[in-house]
């Protein structure tokens, strides 16, 4: 990604007090004209720079800044930046060719006016907890190549071109949305949403991971994409039909226990599969969002002949869960007996 068109610097001592600042710190050099990938020798020197220095560099700049463009200023310690000074007012940061790689959370806890910032080409591997409180986010520009792992819990945020990242994991959302960058995204972890339908996931061809537990699904969908899907977790939801995995051949676990699920169908052709559960979660673990635990009569499987047919195929399945399904009561104490007889390969039938 290019480097935004640059401004020659502004000195507060020279200039007119402004709420939007560009900050060029006493130790930056000569901002390069192309973007520049940082050197772990470089890196050392930032820290030390940076380690012990207490002095505020943005002292001259007013309490009611809304925007700071920081970009490459050799920054590796974010605290002499003072940031929760301008708490009430900072909305957008610019943060771009620099060393930072911690974010602490209790700095950027207090920055709630926050609503966009940019992080590329620094050092970061994971933001962990330090964007949990901004509500206001909706931007998150050009993280990064070095960013592997990235929780946005309480966001409603728009992630752009961090190619890098593996992990993602969103709280607070209402619909999957805004992730075409993320070509290499290996897993996200969508559970405790409002999400009602699977969609927009075509572009995460890499995808091995997809957890959408506790959300509002009806029907899996728009899948065709992710043919490197290995585990999918979908329980706690209001799906009716196991239906929609025709092209997700390299499925290793399928989760669609506390479901609505009336029979084992459509899963022949996942040779891969190596743990099914479709159990029935009783009420004290239950924890839908969509349906009242005492109207828990989901996932209900009352014939076991069709483990055979839909699951022969599947030499490695090790483990199936259909605890707490009708099947389980009409069957009685022939029920693990027919079980392993259809599947002999199983090592784990419910929870033993």
């Amino acid at each position: 990604m290019s480097t935004p068109q640059e401004t020659p610097a502004v000195s507060p001592a020279t200039a007119p007090i402004k709420k939007t600042a560009r900050v060029a710190l006493p130790s930056a050099e000569p901002e390069p004209e192309d973007d520049h990938e940082i050197s772990e020798d470089e890196l050392e020197e930032a820290h030390i720079e940076n380690a012990d220095d207490e002095t505020d560099f943005l002292g001259d700049f007013p309490d009611e800044t809304d925007e700071l463009n920081l970009l490459h200023q050799r920054i590796g310690n974010l605290k002499s930046l003072r940031l929760e000074r301008f708490a009430k007012h900072l909305k957008r940061l610019c943060l771009r060719q620099n060393f930072i790689s911690f974010l602490d959370p209790e700095v950027f806890s207090l920055l709630t006016e926050m609503e966009e910032m940019d992080f590329y080409d620094n050092k970061l591997k994971t933001v962990g907890d330090a964007l949990n409180n901004m509500p206001k986010l909706t931007g998150l520009e050009s993280i990064g190549t070095t960013l592997r792992s990235l929780e946005l819990g309480g966001n409603k945020i728009r992630v752009r071109s961090p190619s890098g990242l593996l992990t993602l994991s969103l709280k607070g959302a209402q619909r999957i949305e805004n992730l075409d960058a993320l070509v290499n995204l290996e897993e996200l972890w969508l559970g405790k949403n409002k999400i009602s339908k699977l969609e927009n996931l075509g572009s995460l061809k890499r995808l091995k991971i997809l957890s959408i537990q506790s959300n509002r699904i009806t029907k899996i969908e728009n899948l065709e994409s992710l043919e490197n899907l290995e585990d999918i977790y979908l329980s706690h939801n209001g799906i009716t039909r196991l239906e929609g995995l025709d092209h997700n051949l390299k499925l290793k676990t399928l989760d669609l226990g506390s479901n609505f699920v009336p029979e084992l169908e459509n899963i022949a052709h996942l040779k891969c599969l190596e743990e099914l559960w479709v159990r029935l979660i009783f009420a004290g673990q239950f924890h839908s969002s969509i349906v009242d635990p005492s109207q828990l009569n989901n996932n209900k499987i009352t014939t076991l002949q069709t483990l055979e047919p839909q699951l022969h195929a599947a030499s490695a399945l090790e483990t199936i869960y259909l605890e707490g399904n009708p099947v389980q009561e009409t069957e009685g104490g022939n029920y693990r007996r027919k079980i392993k007889m259809a599947l002999p390969q199983l090592s784990q039938i419910d929870a033993t």
